[in-house]
């Protein structure tokens, strides 16, 4: 944080006596669970609940390489949207530099839940559930009729075309080489759209940024991607297969069909979304989101935020991966898809010395039993976190030498070797309907989400869809 938490709670607590007008007590302080370097604290202050949004000093809004707006920017929008209908939280107070406790704003907390799996499929949100892509489609709608002359905030637009390039300029400069991503670029490139007139969009309308009561959505949250662009990219966003929260078959936000969710924004804001543009920015969200895991990683390796969330967030590429293959085979002709002859692989029964897996399970098995019943809140996440390390490099130890060797038997079978492979995607010269390449972009796919990722939803669909038996 920069100072201790005694000074942080101290400095919070005089701000909170000046704006508030009143020598109440600042109680019940915790930093809500992730963001690597935004951070968000819930405190209660003179008998009110409160959010603090707050960049600690010497970071920048764009920090996480996502092309994040300043806190007074978001604050700015926020009560531009909630003035406009938008169920956006209230806005009660700004930080200033005197206050020297960083960047950020104070928002009344709004009632309910954010955390998607504690939403999704439990009867307890029922209700809710079933209101949601209305809700939904009302909010979107709201925040997209915001004429574009009422905003005194500087805020960026891209055109489609510029979107892809920024993206593909970002991956590349990491060392980006995975095929899927690659061919990926290549099919944005060949379909995007025309540029739509200016909106104004959320740029992070999702599952995990919206509070949800059991009567359905009580406010809209996380506002640092607000941008001007094309509505259909909000929409498609909250459809995105990571978004989704292990209720992958559900692709509106884990909750509804897209094809409900397009019906329902039509009628809030009497616009029908063409079908081409909701799938052109649907893949272009998913690969997103594959890249900004790997500049999370990046992040980590230059030095700019050596949080531990960063390096395993930086291995959810694999997940993309996935989620790519099958947006890309409902497109691809069908005698293309073929079944795969692959499972998970079983726990090996080690022998002889200690193995390195054996060394990474104790370890998991120690921060489970020993370390994570002792405490809560933010450093609870993290000791989850932890464990999700350990995990991927056991499995890494035991699986990865295996399916090292098959991916190159592959190669060795196609004619390429990988940088020719992904070269070849990228600039259109190698086409994936040739089944042999098809395969094994699917099989690699496959073998790197079971080492990073193997609870990940998307895994099981695409097993049970691949599957020979």
């Amino acid at each position: 944080m920069g100072m201790t938490d005694e000074a942080f709670q101290t400095k919070l607590e005089n701000y909170c006596t000046k704006t508030f007008g009143t020598d109440g007590k600042l109680e019940q302080l915790r930093r809500l669970s992730g963001g690597a370097s935004m951070e968000s604290w819930a405190f209660a202050y003179g008998g009110e609940e409160f959010v603090l949004r707050r960049l600690p000093s010497g970071l920048s809004p764009d920090d996480a390489g996502l092309r994040g707006v300043p806190l007074a920017t978001q604050a700015d929008i926020i009560e531009l949207a909630r003035t406009a209908g938008v169920t956006a939280p209230e806005v009660r107070g700004r930080l200033s530099p005197e206050d020297d406790i960083g960047e950020g704003f104070i928002m009344s907390k709004a009632a309910g839940e954010t955390l998607p799996h504690k939403i999704l499929g439990n009867p307890d949100f029922a209700e809710a559930e079933r209101k949601l892509t209305r809700q939904c489609a009302r909010e979107l709608a709201a925040i997209h009729r915001i004429p574009v002359r009422s905003i005194t905030a500087p805020l960026e637009y891209f055109s489609p075309a510029e979107l892809i390039r920024l993206q593909k300029e970002k991956y590349d400069e990491i060392g980006g080489h995975i095929p899927i991503y690659e061919y990926a670029f290549h099919w944005l490139d060949r379909n995007v759209p025309d540029a739509s007139d200016k909106y104004l969009v959320h740029g992070d309308f999702r599952m995990g940024n919206l509070m949800i009561g059991h009567q359905g959505l009580s406010a809209v949250l996380d506002w640092e991607l607000v941008r001007l662009g094309d509505p259909v990219q909000d929409i498609a966003y909250l459809c995105t297969p990571s978004w989704r929260f292990g209720q992958y078959e559900k692709v509106a936000g884990g909750f509804d069909s897209a094809e409900s969710l397009l019906r329902a924004y039509a009628e809030a804001s009497g616009s029908e979304v063409d079908p081409d543009r909701f799938r052109f920015w649907l893949i272009y969200s998913t690969l997103w989101w594959g890249v900004a895991c790997m500049v999370m990683g990046q992040i980590w390796r230059s030095h700019g935020d050596r949080s531990l969330e960063r390096t395993v967030i930086g291995r959810r590429v694999s997940e993309v991966e996935i989620d790519l293959a099958l947006l890309f085979e409902e497109i691809l002709p069908g005698e293309i898809c073929s079944p795969l002859d692959w499972s998970i692989p079983d726990e090996r029964a080690e022998t002889g010395e200690t193995g390195y897996g054996e060394l990474l399970t104790a370890l998991g098995e120690w921060n489970t039993e020993h370390v994570q019943p002792g405490l809560d809140g933010h450093a609870k996440f993290q000791s989850r976190v932890a464990g999700n390390a350990l995990g991927i490099a056991r499995r890494q130890a035991e699986w990865g030498p295996d399916f090292r060797e098959a991916s190159r038997a592959r190669l060795a079978a196609i004619g390429y070797d990988h940088g020719q492979l992904c070269t070849g995607l990228s600039n259109g010269d190698i086409g994936i309907t040739a089944p042999t390449v098809w395969d094994h972009l699917r099989l690699s796919a496959l073998e790197r989400l079971s080492i990073d990722q193997p609870k990940y939803a998307g895994l099981k669909v695409a097993l049970k869809k691949w599957s020979s038996s």
